[in-house]
């Protein structure tokens, strides 16, 4: 391990995140009894400039009035570069009790970006004595948010998750697609050469690059990486694809703009019980080589050593956090 010991965010099961428009409180209720991990409400995209105000007061009223059980509950704020953001930070804290677990950033671009909401919440916290200091979500969804994800990473005490806003993340790079999250079939590649007559188009990951940039980032300074909306909540089987790839590359959750999303995303972001029984049985093994004085020890043919431990520990307290959760 380096010398340079980083803390790692506040844990929190993080597997799936629901989308809920602070312009809607008729789903809040449904939001609070569905069985996702995280929900943000919505000040933000989902919410028309015209409704920006009635939505923020409904937010405050569910953030009283609600029983979100043990749910995380996080806001999504406006932009820096509106003049709805303040108002959301400071009504929100002032008004709206203890409840609230998170701020969600929008198009964070600098950590400068990071540090003004930061400066405006401890102000806020300060002046009406919170006691529960708030913790940050922030979304890289600009060019400029990927170049500087580093910096933003580490701007703040604060920080808990870095998000792949890949829609507006698309519109900032210019990438050719309209889609919300996805495959595209002109992000691919023919085998063989010119003269071959048996060749294939295999289509690429056009977000590879992006998501496993941001989870670098965040691993390296401490945080939850999340991966984005999938926009066509029709498609189950598209949604698990890409939920399932985030996880491979080393997401620990998924957005659901839809509650159909709910189920999905805690399945393919979550250990499989195969999964854990393999690393239960990595551990119990090399506790045994441990007791022989072995520093490492194979298991049905494989080497198992001190970085299996590491990888077989975090299956099982993911584990055990989703048991904790499910109690």
């Amino acid at each position: 391990m380096s010398f340079t010991i980083i803390d790692q965010a506040k844990p929190r099961l993080n597997r799936s995140e629901l989308a809920v428009p602070g312009s809607s409180p008729q789903l809040f209720e449904k939001a609070a009894q569905s069985a996702v991990d995280v929900i943000f409400l919505d000040l933000e995209d989902a919410v028309a400039p015209d409704q920006k105000e009635q939505a923020r007061k409904n937010v405050i009223q569910a953030l009283n009035d609600i029983d979100w059980g043990t749910k995380t509950v996080s806001v999504r704020i406006n932009g820096l570069d509106t003049h709805y953001m303040y108002k959301d930070v400071v009504d929100v804290i002032e008004q709206g009790g203890e409840r609230l677990d998170l701020f969600m950033i929008p198009k964070v671009g600098t950590a400068a970006d990071v540090y003004a909401v930061d400066m405006l919440t401890s102000q806020v916290e300060a002046a009406v004595g919170r006691r529960k200091r708030l913790g940050f979500e922030l979304i890289i969804e600009t060019a400029l948010g990927m170049a500087n994800v580093d910096a933003i990473a580490a701007a703040s005490k604060r920080n808990e998750s870095l998000h792949f806003g890949v829609a507006d993340y698309a519109a900032s790079t210019r990438a050719r697609t309209t889609m919300i999250g996805g495959p595209n079939p002109g992000y691919g590649v023919l085998t063989g050469g010119a003269d071959d007559t048996d060749r294939e188009y295999h289509w690429g990951d056009m977000w590879h690059y992006a998501v496993a940039r941001m989870v670098v980032a965040a691993r390296a300074w401490g945080l939850r990486p999340i991966d984005g909306p999938f926009g066509d909540f029709s498609d189950a089987e598209g949604y698990k694809a890409q939920a399932s790839r985030a996880a491979v590359l080393g997401c620990e959750g998924k957005w659901a703009i839809h509650p159909k999303q709910i189920d999905l995303a805690n399945e393919m972001m979550g250990p499989s019980a195969a999964d854990v029984e393999k690393a239960r049985r990595i551990l119990a093994a090399m506790e045994q080589a441990t007791k022989e004085g072995k520093g490492a020890v194979s298991l049905d043919g494989r080497l198992i050593d001190i970085a299996s431990i590491k990888q077989a520990e975090t299956l099982v307290k993911k584990a055990e956090q989703i048991a904790a959760a499910a109690a």
